[in-house]
């Protein structure tokens, strides 16, 4: 019987979702942080559970030849990046695998091919947006990122994959709160005042909003905060105070004053503009983005004569990319801000032949196909939890020619698949894409196409 404290030695035999080691001791699973699957380690228990223990490693026996120094000083404390001890290429076979796992696991697609995961030359200092939590230390205000599940605040002082100017703006409103000691807030007492600073970099145009997120409007000193930022953060164009006074996980509130410059910035992908908002979802990695996108109109394989339907369309990246190459794009999104985003954008852009309705993706759908308004391909780009099965039931209904599925979550991924599987498609290609390099997750575009 496996206890608390015991160390026994442990071969890694595979990985989980998470990146996390897993071996058997006496029957038993025991996973373990920081281990690569073909190794072997001495592992001390430190929690047992009914099904499972979990352990760290005292001692390596034997390593694998995947294994890497880790370039992040808090990297084994903080929970933003989880798999910096492997090599790169060893996270994008991991990530390959994750994939075709659950694809096998959960949607019993076990005859489908995962393609290789599309990586980056140079997987550092990728994303363009960072929110760094905020909250009080021993000596003053802190941030950084949380520890992995919990509130616990990992102080970071460079992120190896943040843009630099995101460190610097961090750095600057910690350095206004510890000058004019204006307090953190506290989750636990519901008080003081700064909640998280997001920032959001275009990588291209150069241009930078920093979101100050407080529990009420009143800073004390802010205009010496806008001097501070407006001085030292160079293409600033966008500085905003949002406010959430709510309890709860829940990052950014609802109401949002712009302190200086512009409500929104710009950035492009290609040669497409977009308008980015403190609200707005814009993908986080601009390189990987391209090629997400890219692909994802590859399997669209349009031709000039399609209507296509984009569902879960943000502020219409997917979208706009498509109708270069499509007779009609409908888009699809529920945030009010993002669709007025989007259209705003297809002006910008020049683009006459995509239009944006606001609501839920399934009411839509069905509204349109009621009306008699039939996709030839339809694009969903769902959140984490995939799609409502009633969605997919009207998306298999409509039976579209192809089905070209963007997902950043392989278990739900899996899950439709198997729906749409059952409901007339076949999978044709399976195309992982590493957004998030370092991270446990990855992005996936997939094209199906309705059975003959």
């Amino acid at each position: 019987m496996i206890a608390k404290n015991q160390v026994f030695e442990l071969e890694i035999t595979g990985q989980t979702h998470d990146g996390l080691g897993v071996g058997r001791k006496d029957g038993m699973a025991v996973f373990v942080q920081g281990a690569i699957a073909g190794e072997k380690v001495k592992a001390k228990v430190i929690k047992v559970l009914k099904n499972y223990a979990i352990a760290r490693i005292e001692e390596f026996i034997e390593t694998s030849p995947n294994r890497a120094e880790p370039f992040c000083p808090v990297y084994r404390r903080c929970g933003g990046c989880s798999l910096q001890h492997m090599n790169y290429e060893r996270t994008l076979r991991f990530k390959r695998q994750v994939v075709a796992d659950n694809l096998e696991r959960i949607g019993g697609l076990a005859d489908i091919e995962v393609m290789p995961t599309i990586g980056m030359e140079t997987p550092k200092r990728y994303r363009n947006k960072a929110q760094y939590p905020v909250g009080m230390g021993d000596k003053g205000p802190v941030a950084g990122f949380f520890a992995p599940r919990s509130h616990e605040i990992i102080e970071s002082g460079e992120c190896g994959i943040q843009h630099p100017v995101s460190d610097l703006a961090k750095d600057i409103v910690l350095e206004f709160m510890r000058t004019n000691n204006v307090p953190a807030y506290n989750e636990t007492k519901h008080s003081g005042l700064i909640r998280h600073v997001v920032s959001k970099v275009g990588f291209s145009t150069g241009e930078v909003m920093v979101v100050i997120v407080s529990a009420r409007p009143d800073i004390p000193k802010k205009d010496r905060l806008v001097s501070l930022l407006k001085e030292r953060i160079p293409g600033l164009k966008s500085i905003i105070l949002n406010i959430n006074d709510k309890t709860g996980n829940v990052i950014m509130g609802s109401e949002s004053i712009t302190l200086y410059g512009t409500d929104t910035i710009e950035d492009r992908l290609g040669d497409l503009v977009f308008e980015i908002s403190p609200l707005s979802f814009y993908q986080v990695n601009p390189e990987q983005t391209l090629v997400l996108y890219g692909k994802a109109v590859e399997y669209a394989d349009l031709t000039g004569e399609e209507t296509v339907f984009d569902l879960y369309c943000g502020i219409g990246t997917i979208a706009l990319f498509a109708a270069r190459k499509a007779k009609r794009v409908i888009g699809v999104e529920s945030v009010p801000e993002a669709v007025e985003a989007a259209r705003r954008n297809a002006e910008k852009n020049g683009i006459n032949n995509a239009e944006f309705f606001c609501g839920n993706a399934q009411d839509v759908a069905s509204e349109l196909y009621s009306q008699g308004t039939i996709a030839d391909v339809v694009i969903v780009d769902p959140p984490r939890k995939g799609c409502d099965e009633a969605l997919l039931e009207t998306i298999a209904d409509m039976a579209p020619e192809r089905i070209v599925y963007v997902s950043c979550n392989p278990s739900t991924l899996a899950r439709d698949l198997k729906f749409l599987s059952g409901s007339g498609y076949d999978v044709k290609e399976v195309q992982p894409v590493d957004m998030f390099p370092w991270t446990a997750h990855v992005e996936t575009v997939v094209m199906m196409s309705r059975a003959k």
